[in-house]
């Protein structure tokens, strides 16, 4: 290459000649040693600040998009969830044996009875049993004995555990064994406040429109009231991490599980006919009104002979 093929490049560039062809390279910028330590430092991750304002934009719009996706993914998610709790929770409820249809009609007509007798309640004298929840199951209970099913109050009672505090709950089943022998006895329970106890405060819209489809007072198979359980948990669970809220072990399966279907204490209160349960047991439990220093001695020892004496 001769001195007269030699060009002065251009500042900030720089020209080469190669077989009578010139080419111009514009002048890169050398990184200092502390430039590349800084990236180092920052993992080899180029900082946004460093981008071309189009490239940031660029950017911005995938991440953007991308958020948007996946906000649509999961609204779309949530509401295929709640369909499906709906539909699962409709098909358990609307299915319903001879024998759950037949307990469920009397435990109605109980509650209506005892709602317009005007029965006093037996722990708090002026309340009524029906507004009185003890009062209420016992008298309930009663009338199904004289219609003839052989009803029961049941206590379940569990220890607390790592997993589970303890606690302790009252409801009613119903023991039917007049089907074949090979299916054996059937077990109905009864809750009177049944939607009550999966109420929870500050839930999502779509769990309380769940819990509105339950039914006030649930009379149902022990397979039934599982799988309304399962449902119920379920939504809780989706509804807590939807509010971002900590979901208490006391709504959670086992928990819930344990009221119902865990061990208890079966007691039939057994009461003569004619007699309401809160009536008899008034009876039984009343106290003599008149102390034993007030009887009329007069009448009683009349022939004895009394002296005066003065109290000091």
């Amino acid at each position: 290459m001769t001195a007269e093929e030699q060009h002065v490049p251009a500042r900030g560039a720089r020209r080469m000649t190669w077989e009578d062809r010139d080419f111009e390279f514009p002048e890169l910028p050398v990184a200092s040693l502390s430039d590349i330590d800084e990236f180092l430092k920052d993992g080899g991750e180029r900082p946004r600040g460093s981008l071309s304002s189009e490239e940031g934009r660029e950017m911005e719009v995938l991440e953007d998009d991308g958020e948007r996706e996946d906000s649509g993914n999961n609204v779309e998610d949530s509401k295929k969830f709640w369909e499906t709790q709906h539909q699962l929770l409709q098909g358990v409820l609307c299915r319903s044996t001879s024998t759950e249809t037949r307990i469920r009609n009397a435990t109605k007509e109980a509650l209506k009875e005892v709602r317009t007798a005007g029965i006093p309640c037996g722990c708090r004298p002026s309340t009524a049993a029906a507004d009185c929840r003890r009062c209420l199951v016992r008298e309930v209970c009663v009338r199904l004995q004289r219609a003839g099913f052989n009803a029961a109050i049941c206590k379940s009672k569990w220890r607390s555990s790592s997993y589970m505090p303890s606690g302790e709950h009252t409801f009613m089943d119903v023991v039917d064994d007049s089907a074949k022998p090979k299916k054996g006895e059937v077990r109905v329970v009864i809750e009177l406040n049944f939607r009550a106890e999966f109420v929870i405060a500050r839930a999502c819209s779509d769990y309380d429109r769940l819990v509105q489809r339950l039914p006030e007072v649930f009379v149902g198979k022990v397979e039934r009231l599982q799988g309304v359980i399962k449902i119920l948990c379920a939504a809780a669970k989706k509804c807590m991490k939807e509010k971002k809220m900590h979901m208490g072990p006391w709504r959670k399966h086992s928990y819930m599980q344990a009221k119902w279907l865990g061990a208890c204490e079966r007691v039939a209160p057994l009461v003569p006919a004619g007699l309401s349960a809160i009536g008899f047991l008034s009876e039984g439990r009343r106290k003599p009104r008149a102390s034993m220093l007030t009887l009329d001695l007069h009448e009683k020892l009349s022939d004895v002979h009394r002296t005066a004496v003065e109290v000091v």
